[in-house]
C-alpha cells in the first residue's frame, strides 16, 4: 500500500495540473507542435506519392511513316485514321493506347526524305486496313515519365502492377501502424517518431534509386512501414503537450497539415520525372535527425514509465521558454515519487498480469455477446467502406476530365473544411447523426458525379458561349469534392465514435483492431479506378453504394454523445440498450 505521502506526490504530477501552472500551449509547446508538424507534410505525400510515381500516362502507339521520329505529335489530324479509338458526342477522339490499324500492303506509307516536314502528306484512309496489330513503341500525350515508361508497363495486362504498387503500399500501412504504436509505448514517443521519419526518407531515396519493378515494390512497402508512424506518432506527441481545452484544436490542426501535404503532390506538375518527384519528397525529411536534439519526449510518457526526473527538467525548460513560475516543492516531488517507485516493480508486474487477464475475460464476454457482436461487425464494415472510399476518391482524382494535378490538390485541400465539418458535427449533431450524415453526404455526391459524367457529352448550351460539357466538368468535380469531403468527415467521425462505444479494458485495442481492418479495406482501393476502363461512372457509382450501405447501417449504433463512457462490457451492452 501507498503512503499518504506518496498519493499526495501522485496527486502533484497530474499532468493537465502542471500545464495549468505553465502553460497549456505557450511558446515552448507551440515551436515543437510547428517541428512535429513539418514532417507531416511529408509523410503525407508519400503517401499518395505512387499516385504521380506509378500513375499511367497519356499515350497511344507509334505510327511509322506518319510520326515524326523526333517530335511526334499524339493528337495530330490524322491520328484516328491510323489508330482505333473512340468518338465522343462533342467529336472529340481518344485513341487506343497499344493498337493500331495495319498498314495497307498494296499502299504503304514510305518514310519520307529528310527534307520532308511531318506529318507526311499520305496518312489518308486508303493507306490502312481495318484489322489491328500491337505495337510496342508510343507517342505520350505530355512530359510526364512515370514507372510506365521506365520498364515498360505500358497496356491493359499491365495495369494490375500498376493498382498492386497501391496494395503494396497500404501492405507496409498495416505492418507499420501495428509496429510503430507498440515501439513508442515501449520506448517512447520521440525516438520511435524520429526513426520513422527518417526512415521514410531513407526508403523514398531507394524508391527514386529503384533498378527494376520488383525492388520500386520493395522500398514501397519499406517507405509505407516508415510513413505509417510519422502521422500517428506526431498526433500523439501532440496531444501529450498540450492542455484539455486545446486538445481539439491540435488534433484538427494536425489534419490541416497532412491535408496541404497531400495537396503538395499537385506541384509535381512541375516535376514531371518519377524519380525527381520522389527525391523531392524524400530527401528534405532527412533534416529532422536533428529533432534529437530540438524536441523533448513526451512528458506523460515518461511520468507513466517513471522517468521522473527527465520530465522534471522538461518542464523546468517549458517553465523558462513559456516565462512561466513551476512550484521548487513540484520539482522535488518527481525526484521524490521516483525514489518511492523503484521497491515497487514486482507489484507493477503482478498488476500488468492480472490487466492482462481482465482484458481477455473482456474479450471473451464480448463474443458472447449477440448484440455486441452485431454492434462491432456493423463498425468494422463502415471503418472498411470508409478507408475504400476516401483512399477511392483520392486515386480517382486523377481521371477526371480537365488538369488532373488542380483535380488531385483540390481533392486534397478539400479535407481540411471536411475536418472542420466533422468537429461541427461531432458537437452539434451527436456522432451517430454526424456520421450517417456524413456518409450519406458523400453517397448522394458520388452518385451524382457518376450520372453527370454520363450526361456530360452533350452539346446544349448552359451559358452564351460556354458549351455543356465544360460546365458539366465543372459540376462533376463539385460533386466529387463533396463526396471527399464527405468521406473525410465520416473518417474523423469515426475514430471518436468507435472509442466511446469500447469498454475501457478493451478501448486502445478496439481501435486498434478497426483501424487496422481499415487498413485492408484500403488494399483494393488502388484497383477500383480500373473500373472505369469497363464503364466509367463505375467507380463513383460503387463509391457511392457502399457510403449508402454503411450510412444506414450507421443509424442501428446507439448514440454516444454526452453519455459516460462505458468503463464494463455490461456498461457498454446497457449502452446498446439506451
Amino acid at each position: 500500500m501507498s503512503s499518504p505521502a506518496a498519493a499526495t506526490a501522485s496527486e502533484v504530477l497530474d499532468f493537465d495540473d502542471i500545464l495549468a501552472e505553465i502553460g497549456e500551449f505557450g511558446p515552448f509547446q507551440r515551436r515543437n507542435y510547428l517541428l512535429i508538424c513539418l514532417p507531416v507534410l511529408f509523410a503525407a505525400a508519400n503517401s499518395l506519392s505512387y499516385v504521380f510515381t506509378a500513375g499511367s500516362p497519356t499515350y497511344r502507339c507509334y505510327v511509322p511513316g506518319c510520326d515524326s521520329p523526333d517530335n511526334p505529335d499524339y493528337g495530330a489530324d490524322w491520328v484516328s485514321i491510323a489508330v482505333p479509338g473512340s468518338w465522343s458526342r462533342r467529336g472529340h477522339f481518344t485513341p487506343a493506347t497499344c493498337d493500331r490499324f495495319l498498314a495497307n500492303a498494296s499502299r504503304s506509307v514510305p518514310e519520307p526524305e529528310p527534307w520532308r516536314t511531318w506529318p507526311w502528306d499520305r496518312c489518308s484512309a486508303e493507306n490502312f486496313t481495318a484489322e489491328t496489330e500491337r505495337c510496342r513503341q508510343f507517342v505520350y500525350g505530355s512530359s510526364e515519365r512515370t514507372i510506365v515508361q521506365q520498364w515498360g508497363l505500358q497496356c491493359q495486362e499491365n495495369l494490375w502492377k500498376l493498382a498492386f504498387v497501391g496494395t503494396m503500399h497500404f501492405a507496409g500501412l498495416v505492418v507499420g501502424t501495428a509496429l510503430s504504436g507498440y515501439l513508442a509505448d515501449r520506448y517512447g514517443r520521440k525516438h520511435v517518431f524520429l526513426i520513422c521519419t527518417v526512415f521514410m526518407a531513407l526508403t523514398g531515396v531507394a524508391q527514386a534509386v529503384s533498378w527494376d519493378y520488383t525492388s520500386f515494390l520493395v522500398f514501397a512497402l519499406l517507405n509505407a512501414v516508415g510513413t505509417s508512424g510519422v502521422y500517428p506518432l506526431a498526433f500523439i506527441i501532440g496531444v501529450e503537450m498540450v492542455g484539455p481545452r486545446k486538445r481539439e484544436m491540435s488534433s484538427i490542426v494536425l489534419n490541416y497539415f497532412y491535408a496541404v501535404g497531400e495537396a503538395l503532390l499537385g506541384l509535381s506538375v512541375f516535376l514531371p520525372d518519377w524519380r525527381q518527384l520522389q527525391l523531392v519528397l524524400s530527401i528534405p525529411p532527412l533534416i529532422c535527425v536533428g529533432y534529437f536534439w530540438l524536441v523533448p519526449e513526451s512528458v506523460r510518457w515518461l511520468i507513466a514509465r517513471n522517468r521522473r526526473e527527465q520530465a522534471g527538467d522538461i518542464i523546468r525548460r517549458a517553465a523558462k521558454v513559456n516565462r512561466r513560475d513551476v512550484s521548487i516543492e513540484l520539482m522535488d516531488s518527481f525526484k521524490q515519487q521516483e525514489l518511492e517507485a523503484e521497491p515497487e516493480y514486482g507489484a507493477e508486474g503482478a498488476l500488468a498480469e492480472r490487466k492482462d487477464d481482465k482484458i481477455w475475460l473482456a474479450v471473451k464476454q464480448v463474443a458472447g455477446s449477440r448484440i455486441l457482436m452485431v454492434r462491432y461487425a456493423i463498425l468494422l464494415l463502415i471503418w472498411a467502406v470508409n478507408a475504400i472510399v476516401y483512399y477511392g476518391l483520392s486515386l480517382n482524382a486523377t481521371s477526371l476530365s480537365g488538369n488532373k494535378y488542380l483535380n488531385f490538390a483540390l481533392v486534397c485541400l478539400v479535407e481540411i473544411p471536411g475536418y472542420s465539418l466533422a468537429w461541427l458535427f461531432l458537437r452539434k449533431l451527436g456522432r451517430r447523426l454526424a456520421l450517417s450524415g456524413s456518409l450519406l453526404l458523400c453517397s448522394i455526391t458520388c452518385v451524382g458525379s457518376g450520372f453527370v459524367t454520363l450526361a456530360q457529352e452533350d452539346r446544349i448550351p448552359c451559358k452564351t458561349g460556354v458549351e455543356s460539357w465544360s460546365c458539366a466538368n465543372w459540376l462533376v468535380v463539385t460533386l466529387f469534392l463533396a463526396g471527399k469531403l464527405g468521406i473525410t468527415s465520416s473518417f474523423a467521425v469515426i475514430y471518436t465514435f468507435t472509442a466511446e462505444m469500447m469498454p475501457t479494458v478493451i478501448r486502445s485495442g478496439g481501435v486498434g483492431v478497426t483501424s487496422t481492418f481499415a487498413r485492408f479495406g484500403a488494399m483494393l482501393a488502388p484497383f477500383v479506378p480500373l473500373l472505369a476502363s469497363y464503364y466509367e461512372p463505375l467507380p463513383l457509382l460503387l463509391f457511392g453504394g457502399l457510403s449508402m450501405v454503411a450510412g444506414l447501417l450507421s443509424l442501428l449504433l446507439p448514440e454516444t454523445f454526452n453519455r459516460k463512457l462505458p468503463d464494463t462490457v455490461e456498461e457498454a451492452i446497457a449502452l446498446c440498450n439506451q
